[in-house]
């Protein structure tokens, strides 16, 4: 996981608490970070992700 990477990117996008799934899914795309990486920091820094419809995100 590019923990820097991610962390850059979610401060540029003022995530500090909650990100949407899609959110994620578009971060992901955009950066070229995988999702499963997106959802490990998450879950590592205890940022909840929500409105997930595919269960993609734990």
């Amino acid at each position: 996981m590019d923990e820097k990477k991610i962390e850059t990117v979610f401060a540029e996008e003022k995530i500090a608490k909650v990100i949407t799934c899609p959110q994620a899914f578009a971060i992901a795309e955009k950066h070229g970070i995988p999702k499963a990486a997106i959802s490990e920091y998450c879950n590592t820094h205890g940022i909840k992700i929500r409105a997930c419809k595919l269960g993609c995100f734990k």
